[in-house]
This record gives structure tokens, sequence and C-alpha cells, in this order.
């Protein structure tokens, strides 16, 4: 873990126990990525999660339908809640992919992180599209940062930063200051950890979604993050053990 401390230029990981413990079992493992080519595995997924949105979360345990819709285009407020809780979800997916282009030592980072972003921005779109439909808030973008250009942690109606990152796999604003700030293998490093953190709570919100939604496409586009994610998590943990 020291190994991989000594090369950034940040303090260290955040607090959660599940990424220190990560970190600290590939630390010991030779990084060795820059001649691996790009790994399988389309990044389809970061479909929504339930939503901190308060009102849809409450009401999506219930399973009620919300407006009067029936057949193929019901849905009810998990549907919502998963539209809301993945749009911010997907963008600081995004926004941590679009770092490695000048940062990542590594072509095979390189990939896979542009790969995250064909996928998982036209799902943004479409997910735009439900809520839209259904006359529900949008999440809107945070704010540029300023310093960086990105945007930061997104922003809800009637949610503070604070609450994003109690969604699963969300990362806070001192793991992505520290990500920003970070080059070379240990951005390539840093960022297969947090990344892998991150599909697995998009993977947890998609399986509540499949679990608890009801209209169709929003539970297809679920079971489809929970195929191509789970592969690129595999792809990860490999890059991260590879000698």
């Amino acid at each position: 873990m020291n190994q991989i401390r000594t090369r950034t230029t940040a303090t260290s990981l955040t607090t959660r126990t599940r990424r220190t413990a990560l970190v600290a079992a590939t630390a010991a493992a030779a990084f060795v990525l820059g001649a691996c080519g790009g790994g399988s595995g389309n990044d389809d997924g970061g479909s929504a999660h339930e939503g901190p949105h308060g009102s849809a979360s409450a009401s999506a345990e219930t399973g009620s339908t919300t407006g009067n819709e029936t057949g193929e285009n019901a849905h009810n407020a998990q549907d919502v809640a998963f539209a809301q809780g993945m749009i911010p979800h997907h963008r600081q997916a995004l926004e941590m992919a679009r770092l490695a282009a000048d940062r990542s030592a590594s072509a095979a980072v390189e990939d896979l992180a542009a790969r995250i972003e064909k996928a998982q921005d036209p799902e943004i779109t479409t997910m735009t599209g439900w809520l839209t439909a259904w006359g529900e808030d949008v999440p809107e973008p945070a704010p540029s940062n300023t310093s960086t250009g990105s945007t930061g942690m997104e922003s809800m109606p009637g949610m503070d930063h604070s609450a994003h990152s109690g969604m699963p796999g969300m990362m806070d604003g001192q793991d992505m200051a520290e990500l920003e700030r970070a080059s070379g293998r240990a951005f390539d490093t840093m960022f297969l950890t947090m990344m892998v953190e991150h599909h697995e709570g998009a993977v947890e919100m998609a399986g509540t979604e499949k679990a608890k939604g009801r209209y169709a496409p929003a539970k297809a586009l679920a079971d489809d993050i929970i195929t191509a994610q789970n592969a690129e998590i595999t792809e990860m943990n490999k890059l991260l053990g590879e000698k």
C-alpha cells in the first residue's frame, strides 16, 4: 500500500474499508499494464440505481405504479428512482473515464475508459428521456470545476453532494480530487480500484431495479448493466493483479 501511495501526489484514498482492502491486496502484486491491449466487455452499463430522491425511493419499496399508465408503458416509483440515481452515477463514471486520456500510462486502461464513456453516455440520454416522458425531475449536472474544467459530484433536485456519496459505489469529493492529481501507473491503479467499486455499486442498483421495477425497458437496461459491468469488474481485477 505504501508503494502505491508514494507514487501519488494525493494523500490517500478514502476511508472506505472495501476499497482500502482491495488496494492493499492488489498493491502486493506487480502492476504491469503498459503492454496490455484493450480488454473485453462493454460498459453497457451503469443503469440506474434506486435514487436518493426522497419520495421516489420511499414509494419504490411499495412497487406502486406512478401515473395512469397500463401495459408495456406502465412504470412504478422504483423505475423513477433507478433513472434518477443512475444518471448521476453514470455521470461520475464518465468524469473518471475522461481523466484517463492524459493521465494513464496504460493502453489497456485508456481503452477501458473509452468503452465506459461510449456505453454510458447514451444511457444517460435514454434515462433522461424516460424521466421527461414521465414528468419526473431529471438530475442536474454539478457546476464545472473551475480548476480542471470537469464536473464533480452530480446534484439532484433537493439533494446535496454528501447525499450522492452515500449511493452505492459513488466516490466523494476527496476521491475525485486525488484521482485528478494522480498520473502514470499511480493513476491507473487508483482508477481501476475506484472503478471496480463504482461498477459494483451500479450492479447493486441494477439488481434492485430488476427485482422491484415495472418498466420493461428499464429492467432490460438493468440486466445489460449487470452483465456488462460484471465482465468489466473481472477485467479490471485482472489488470490490477497482472504480473
